[in-house]
Protein backbone atom coordinates (compact mmCIF):
# COMPACT_ATOMS: atom_id res chain seq x y z
CA UNK A 1 0.00 0.00 0.00
CA UNK A 2 1.30 3.15 -0.97
CA UNK A 3 0.20 6.92 0.71
CA UNK A 4 0.98 10.11 0.84
CA UNK A 5 1.69 13.08 -1.80
CA UNK A 6 2.99 14.53 -4.71
CA UNK A 7 6.50 12.59 -4.74
CA UNK A 8 5.08 9.12 -3.41
CA UNK A 9 2.31 8.94 -6.53
CA UNK A 10 4.79 9.62 -9.38
CA UNK A 11 3.82 13.23 -10.41
CA UNK A 12 5.06 14.53 -13.37
CA UNK A 13 6.53 10.95 -15.01
CA UNK A 14 4.99 9.85 -18.35
CA UNK A 15 4.59 6.20 -17.79
CA UNK A 16 2.88 4.30 -14.70
CA UNK A 17 5.88 1.51 -14.34
CA UNK A 18 8.26 4.72 -13.67
CA UNK A 19 6.12 5.79 -10.31
CA UNK A 20 8.29 4.77 -7.54
CA UNK A 21 5.19 2.37 -6.49
CA UNK A 22 5.63 0.57 -9.37
CA UNK A 23 9.21 0.29 -9.03
CA UNK A 24 9.22 -0.53 -5.35
CA UNK A 25 6.82 -2.99 -6.41
CA UNK A 26 8.51 -4.61 -9.31
CA UNK A 27 11.89 -4.93 -7.19
CA UNK A 28 10.24 -6.51 -4.43
CA UNK A 29 8.43 -9.01 -6.37
CA UNK A 30 11.47 -9.64 -8.12
CA UNK A 31 13.83 -9.90 -5.17
CA UNK A 32 11.43 -12.05 -2.60
CA UNK A 33 10.39 -13.96 -5.94
CA UNK A 34 6.50 -13.77 -5.20
CA UNK A 35 3.31 -12.25 -6.93
CA UNK A 36 3.18 -8.11 -4.92
CA UNK A 37 0.01 -6.42 -5.60
CA UNK A 38 0.40 -2.94 -5.28
CA UNK A 39 -2.52 -0.18 -4.16
CA UNK A 40 -1.81 3.08 -4.57
CA UNK A 41 -3.70 5.69 -2.40
CA UNK A 42 -1.42 8.82 -2.81
CA UNK A 43 -3.04 12.04 -3.56
CA UNK A 44 -1.03 14.91 -5.08
CA UNK A 45 -0.94 18.05 -2.73
CA UNK A 46 -1.73 16.30 -0.16
CA UNK A 47 -0.53 17.14 3.26
CA UNK A 48 -0.02 14.93 6.81
CA UNK A 49 -3.71 16.06 7.62
CA UNK A 50 -4.91 14.02 4.55
CA UNK A 51 -2.95 10.81 5.74
CA UNK A 52 -6.45 10.02 8.04
CA UNK A 53 -8.61 9.50 5.17
CA UNK A 54 -5.72 7.28 2.75
CA UNK A 55 -5.73 4.87 6.10
CA UNK A 56 -9.27 4.70 6.04
CA UNK A 57 -9.38 3.28 2.80
CA UNK A 58 -6.31 1.27 3.13
CA UNK A 59 -7.06 -0.98 6.30
CA UNK A 60 -9.93 -2.47 4.91
CA UNK A 61 -7.43 -4.28 1.83
CA UNK A 62 -5.37 -6.01 5.15
CA UNK A 63 -2.49 -4.90 3.75
CA UNK A 64 1.57 -7.02 4.41
CA UNK A 65 3.26 -2.63 4.63
CA UNK A 66 2.43 0.38 4.07
CA UNK A 67 4.85 2.66 2.10
CA UNK A 68 4.27 6.54 3.02
CA UNK A 69 6.34 9.16 2.13
CA UNK A 70 4.70 12.96 3.09
CA UNK A 71 5.70 16.20 4.28
CA UNK A 72 7.16 18.48 1.42
CA UNK A 73 3.40 19.92 1.24
CA UNK A 74 3.69 21.05 5.15
CA UNK A 75 7.05 22.89 4.25
CA UNK A 76 5.46 24.53 1.75
CA UNK A 77 2.17 25.52 3.57
CA UNK A 78 4.15 26.12 6.61
CA UNK A 79 2.57 23.60 8.79
CA UNK A 80 3.55 23.17 12.45
CA UNK A 81 6.72 20.03 12.28
CA UNK A 82 4.59 19.20 15.58
CA UNK A 83 1.14 18.69 13.84
CA UNK A 84 2.27 17.08 10.90
CA UNK A 85 3.94 14.41 13.18
CA UNK A 86 0.72 14.01 14.85
CA UNK A 87 -0.97 12.48 11.84
CA UNK A 88 2.19 10.75 10.57
CA UNK A 89 2.22 9.09 13.87
CA UNK A 90 -1.17 8.26 14.13
CA UNK A 91 -1.51 6.36 10.67
CA UNK A 92 1.77 4.26 11.45
CA UNK A 93 -0.06 3.72 14.82
CA UNK A 94 -2.81 2.54 13.28
CA UNK A 95 -1.23 0.40 10.64
CA UNK A 96 0.42 -1.50 13.09
CA UNK A 97 -2.18 -1.99 15.29
CA UNK A 98 -3.53 -3.93 12.40
CA UNK A 99 -0.63 -5.96 12.01
CA UNK A 100 0.85 -3.50 8.99
CA UNK A 101 4.43 -3.86 8.46
CA UNK A 102 5.30 0.60 7.67
CA UNK A 103 8.15 1.85 6.07
CA UNK A 104 8.15 5.75 6.04
CA UNK A 105 10.50 7.80 3.57
CA UNK A 106 11.11 11.04 5.43
CA UNK A 107 10.45 14.63 3.96
CA UNK A 108 13.12 15.62 1.64
CA UNK A 109 15.23 18.79 1.89
CA UNK A 110 13.47 21.05 -0.66
CA UNK A 111 16.55 23.24 -0.02
CA UNK A 112 18.10 22.27 -3.34
CA UNK A 113 14.67 23.25 -5.74
CA UNK A 114 15.92 25.93 -8.02
CA UNK A 115 12.71 28.00 -7.89
CA UNK A 116 12.76 28.85 -4.63
CA UNK A 117 15.43 31.61 -4.44
CA UNK A 118 17.61 32.68 -0.89
CA UNK A 119 17.28 33.06 1.93
CA UNK A 120 13.47 31.10 1.02
CA UNK A 121 16.18 28.46 0.42
CA UNK A 122 17.59 28.20 3.79
CA UNK A 123 14.60 28.22 5.02
CA UNK A 124 13.12 25.80 3.25
CA UNK A 125 16.50 23.50 3.90
CA UNK A 126 16.00 23.89 7.88
CA UNK A 127 12.63 23.29 8.40
CA UNK A 128 12.25 20.35 6.25
CA UNK A 129 15.31 18.83 7.54
CA UNK A 130 13.52 19.54 11.29
CA UNK A 131 10.43 17.85 10.00
CA UNK A 132 12.17 15.09 8.45
CA UNK A 133 13.76 14.62 11.93
CA UNK A 134 10.65 14.38 14.00
CA UNK A 135 9.32 12.68 11.41
CA UNK A 136 11.93 9.74 11.75
CA UNK A 137 11.20 9.56 15.92
CA UNK A 138 7.67 9.58 15.33
CA UNK A 139 7.77 6.63 13.29
CA UNK A 140 10.20 4.56 14.91
CA UNK A 141 8.12 4.81 18.24
CA UNK A 142 4.99 3.62 16.96
CA UNK A 143 7.16 0.42 15.54
CA UNK A 144 7.30 1.61 11.87
CA UNK A 145 10.85 2.17 9.81
CA UNK A 146 12.23 5.67 8.68
CA UNK A 147 14.58 5.66 5.80
CA UNK A 148 16.16 9.46 5.22
CA UNK A 149 14.78 10.20 1.29
CA UNK A 150 17.33 13.85 1.66
CA UNK A 151 19.17 12.70 -1.35
CA UNK A 152 15.78 12.74 -3.69
CA UNK A 153 16.07 16.89 -3.43
CA UNK A 154 19.59 16.82 -2.04
CA UNK A 155 22.90 16.68 -3.32
CA UNK A 156 22.67 13.99 -6.30
CA UNK A 157 19.48 16.09 -7.60
CA UNK A 158 22.61 19.57 -7.14
CA UNK A 159 24.80 18.32 -9.37
CA UNK A 160 22.31 17.05 -11.73
CA UNK A 161 19.42 19.33 -12.70
CA UNK A 162 18.67 19.08 -15.57
CA UNK A 163 18.55 14.70 -15.04
CA UNK A 164 17.00 14.37 -12.07
CA UNK A 165 14.57 17.25 -11.65
CA UNK A 166 11.08 16.80 -13.85
CA UNK A 167 10.09 20.21 -16.12
CA UNK A 168 8.72 21.74 -13.46
CA UNK A 169 12.15 21.75 -11.44
CA UNK A 170 10.37 21.11 -8.18
CA UNK A 171 9.41 16.99 -8.56
CA UNK A 172 11.53 14.61 -10.08
CA UNK A 173 12.45 13.12 -13.34
CA UNK A 174 12.20 9.46 -14.08
CA UNK A 175 15.68 9.02 -12.98
CA UNK A 176 15.05 10.55 -9.60
CA UNK A 177 11.76 8.71 -8.88
CA UNK A 178 14.04 5.26 -9.75
CA UNK A 179 16.93 6.65 -7.53
CA UNK A 180 14.09 7.69 -4.73
CA UNK A 181 12.84 3.83 -5.26
CA UNK A 182 16.17 2.28 -4.75
CA UNK A 183 16.88 3.85 -1.48
CA UNK A 184 13.56 2.67 0.02
CA UNK A 185 13.93 -1.03 -1.89
CA UNK A 186 16.31 -2.25 1.05
CA UNK A 187 14.39 -1.24 4.09
CA UNK A 188 11.25 -2.39 2.32
CA UNK A 189 12.66 -5.54 1.94
CA UNK A 190 14.24 -6.05 5.06
CA UNK A 191 10.19 -4.83 6.53
CA UNK A 192 9.12 -8.09 5.17
CA UNK A 193 11.85 -9.96 6.42
CA UNK A 194 13.23 -10.70 2.77
CA UNK A 195 16.89 -9.03 3.31
CA UNK A 196 20.05 -11.32 3.11
CA UNK A 197 21.11 -13.28 5.62
CA UNK A 198 24.33 -11.17 6.17
CA UNK A 199 22.58 -7.83 6.46
CA UNK A 200 20.36 -9.35 9.01
CA UNK A 201 22.57 -7.57 12.09
CA UNK A 202 23.90 -4.20 11.92
CA UNK A 203 27.72 -4.04 10.23
CA UNK A 204 29.80 -1.64 11.90
CA UNK A 205 31.88 -1.44 9.47
CA UNK A 206 29.15 0.13 7.35
CA UNK A 207 28.53 2.66 9.76
CA UNK A 208 25.66 1.00 11.35
CA UNK A 209 25.27 0.67 15.21
CA UNK A 210 22.84 1.65 17.80
CA UNK A 211 21.91 4.85 19.49
CA UNK A 212 19.54 6.66 21.35
CA UNK A 213 17.07 7.66 18.67
CA UNK A 214 17.24 11.64 18.60
CA UNK A 215 21.24 11.28 18.22
CA UNK A 216 20.10 8.90 15.22
CA UNK A 217 17.45 10.87 14.11
CA UNK A 218 19.73 13.60 13.55
CA UNK A 219 22.17 11.88 12.13
CA UNK A 220 19.65 9.74 9.42
CA UNK A 221 18.79 13.72 8.11
CA UNK A 222 22.46 14.20 7.52
CA UNK A 223 22.89 10.66 5.55
CA UNK A 224 19.92 10.33 2.63
CA UNK A 225 18.52 6.51 2.91
CA UNK A 226 20.25 5.83 6.35
CA UNK A 227 16.97 3.69 8.15
CA UNK A 228 16.20 3.69 11.54
CA UNK A 229 13.99 0.92 13.34
CA UNK A 230 13.54 0.20 17.01
CA UNK A 231 15.81 -2.63 18.82
CA UNK A 232 16.55 -3.60 22.38
CA UNK A 233 19.76 -3.23 24.77
CA UNK A 234 20.06 -6.14 27.27
CA UNK A 235 16.33 -6.46 26.73
CA UNK A 236 15.46 -3.08 27.20
CA UNK A 237 13.79 -0.88 24.61
CA UNK A 238 14.83 2.18 26.05
CA UNK A 239 17.85 3.88 28.05
CA UNK A 240 18.47 6.99 29.68
CA UNK A 241 18.36 9.31 26.80
CA UNK A 242 15.30 7.74 25.39
CA UNK A 243 14.15 4.58 22.72
CA UNK A 244 17.08 2.55 21.60
CA UNK A 245 17.31 2.41 17.55
CA UNK A 246 19.58 1.04 14.82
CA UNK A 247 20.96 3.27 12.32
CA UNK A 248 21.47 1.32 9.20
CA UNK A 249 22.99 1.88 6.02
CA UNK A 250 21.45 -0.97 3.69
CA UNK A 251 23.20 -2.07 0.25
CA UNK A 252 21.17 -0.37 -2.43
CA UNK A 253 19.78 -3.34 -4.72
CA UNK A 254 20.05 -4.33 -8.36
CA UNK A 255 16.57 -3.37 -9.80
CA UNK A 256 14.46 -5.98 -11.09
CA UNK A 257 13.57 -6.51 -15.03
CA UNK A 258 11.51 -4.35 -16.28
CA UNK A 259 7.88 -5.80 -17.45
CA UNK A 260 7.71 -4.63 -21.56
CA UNK A 261 3.83 -3.67 -22.45
CA UNK A 262 4.51 -7.25 -23.93
CA UNK A 263 4.55 -9.20 -20.78
CA UNK A 264 2.21 -6.50 -18.74
CA UNK A 265 -0.43 -7.60 -21.16
CA UNK A 266 -0.30 -11.44 -20.11
CA UNK A 267 0.34 -10.51 -16.14
CA UNK A 268 -2.48 -10.01 -14.07
CA UNK A 269 0.24 -8.67 -11.10
CA UNK A 270 1.81 -6.34 -13.74
CA UNK A 271 -1.69 -4.92 -14.75
CA UNK A 272 -3.10 -4.71 -10.86
CA UNK A 273 -0.02 -2.49 -10.56
CA UNK A 274 -0.23 -0.34 -13.63
CA UNK A 275 -4.23 0.19 -12.85
CA UNK A 276 -3.67 1.00 -9.15
CA UNK A 277 -0.64 3.42 -9.51
CA UNK A 278 -2.28 4.90 -12.11
CA UNK A 279 -5.59 5.41 -10.24
CA UNK A 280 -2.90 7.18 -7.62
Amino acid sequence: MLLGDSLAAGYGVERVEQTPGALLASGLAHHADRRVYLRGLAVVGAQSSGLGPQVDRALPIEPDVAIIVIGGNDVTHTVKPSDSVQHLAEAVRRFRAAGCEVVVGTCPDLGTIKPIPPPLKQIARSWSRRLAAAQTIATVEEEGRSVSLGSVLGPEFASAPALLFGPDQFHPSADGYQQMAALMLPSLLASLGQQPDDERLPEAFRGERVLPIAQAAIEAVRTPGTELGGTEVAGNRRGTRGRWVELRHRRRRADGPSDGPDEREHDPAAIAVEETAAGA
